[in-house]
């Protein structure tokens, strides 16, 4: 039985990829770089806000990732999120969840501060009982210790804990942490990519979730 949900946030909870696309081309613009595709954001994306930055900006330059990344990381961090949008269905099913007894957490990638904002912005009616994003306490996935972290304080074992990601790096914390995944295929990647980095279980939607959760 499914006691506790462990939720990635960029492209699982939220869409925030024109938000994100917006912020970086108004970096890169900045510092006189060339802006980049939604294709190619999305592609970017997965591994953190510093990764996402040094693969816009291209090359070897680590001084000018390092002040590009600056940039970001604090436009990001005021960004107003009007761009962002909840998924079809989303809530509902969230707060179905609740009201089971189902506890939510929330393991992101994002910077903390940016994290805590968009959530409470967005999900303000949801009860997140833990939102960790990239912060010098808590390392990135695919890293699982804050995935581990969040079920020791929320007191569940590794079966009674699901964790629900659309990237390639939700399913290999899932894997590094000995627990189910339930892989987004509303996100941002392809069922093949997800398959090559290990998924195996998939959603089309938080319905289909919701079923895999209920009556799995």
């Amino acid at each position: 039985m499914i006691k506790s949900i462990i939720f990635d946030l960029d492209g699982t909870l939220l869409d925030t990829s024109r938000d994100i696309r917006k912020v970086l081309n108004e970096s890169l613009e900045r510092f006189g770089l060339p802006a980049v595709s939604m294709e190619n954001t999305l592609k970017y994306l997965g591994n953190g806000a510093r990764k996402l930055v040094a693969r816009a900006v291209g090359g070897n330059d680590l001084k000018l990732i390092d002040e590009v990344y600056g940039d970001y990381f604090k436009r990001f961090a005021e960004c107003d999120n009007k761009l962002t949008t909840l998924y079809d269905g989303e809530r509902e099913v969230l707060e179905r969840f609740l009201n089971s007894g189902i506890r939510l957490a929330v393991l992101t990638n994002k910077p903390q501060k940016a994290a805590e904002r968009v959530v409470k912005q967005l999900l303000g009616g949801i009860g997140f009982e833990y939102i960790y994003g990239d912060s010098p306490e808590h390392p990135l996935k695919p890293n699982p210790a804050t995935t581990l972290e969040i079920m020791a304080k929320l007191g569940v074992e590794k079966s009674e804990t699901l964790f629900v990601g659309d990237g390639d790096a939700d399913a290999k914390t899932a894997a590094n942490a000995g627990i189910r995944c339930v892989s987004a295929l509303w996100g941002f990647r392809t069922q093949s990519e997800l398959e090559s980095a290990g998924a195996t279980e998939f959603a089309r939607n938080f319905k289909e979730l919701e079923n895999k959760v209920f009556f799995a």
